[in-house]
């Protein structure tokens, strides 16, 4: 394939669609703050620890593997998956709810290259979060 002809191919994968790196970034960044700022969310919030700093340089690469995109996070944590990674959390049908409707915030917040697969991204976060619920 040409250059040019590469220049023009439309993005194929959820990750290309919805912007790359930088917006899966930017929506967790989002995500995080909502978390740490908003009452809304205080339940979700105590679950995790103080410091924040992991699971936002974390969750962006799991989301752009997860996508379609760079598989950096599945490399990294081999044979690891989100129900085994929140294992040990006590995960329950509100604070599944309280993640996903934080989530879908920061979706709707950010500024996405293709709002189709940002909002059809959200609802699959949804079906998982609320998946992992054991309560």
């Amino acid at each position: 394939m040409t250059e040019a002809a590469t220049a023009e191919a439309p993005a194929t994968t959820p990750f290309e669609r919805i912007g790359g790196h930088p917006v899966l970034r930017a929506i967790c960044e989002r995500f995080y703050d909502l978390m740490d700022e908003d009452p809304a969310y205080a339940e979700l919030r105590a679950m995790h620890a103080p410091d924040l700093a992991e699971m936002r340089a974390s969750l962006p690469l799991f989301l752009a593997g997860w996508a379609g995109g760079p598989r950096d996070w599945f490399e990294a944590n081999p044979g690891k998956c989100m129900m085994s990674a929140h294992g040990s959390f006590r995960i329950n049908s509100d604070t599944a709810v309280q993640w996903s409707e934080a989530m879908r915030r920061a979706i709707a917040d950010s500024e996405v290259a293709d709002r189709e697969i940002a909002d059809a991204m959200a609802d699959v976060l949804d079906r998982m979060a609320r998946g992992m619920a054991r309560s």
